[in-house]
């Protein structure tokens, strides 16, 4: 059941990070997962983990890190569609 838990909230954290930065996560569900869990883990390398912890994340560290993650991907994916 951890693990459930753990994919819904890296879900909800991908999906936060793709609404603030107003950009859709690519490969949907499993795009919003991938990037809640890369978000959390690059989070927790910038900031630790402080705050609010649920189903192993560190809610503000890892919506940070997700909000990153999304927005940097957003700019390569926009320059690799100019380049085509």
């Amino acid at each position: 059941m951890g693990f459930l838990w753990s994919l819904i909230i890296g879900g909800i954290i991908g999906w936060l990070a793709g609404m603030i930065v107003g950009k859709d996560v690519p490969f949907g569900i499993i795009g919003n997962i991938i990037a809640g869990f890369i978000g959390a883990w690059l989070g927790s390398l910038i900031l630790g983990d402080w705050g609010p912890v649920v189903g192993d994340f560190a809610i503000i560290p890892a919506l940070i890190g997700a909000i990153v993650l999304v927005f940097i991907l957003s700019l390569i994916l926009k320059s690799m569609r100019k380049a085509s």
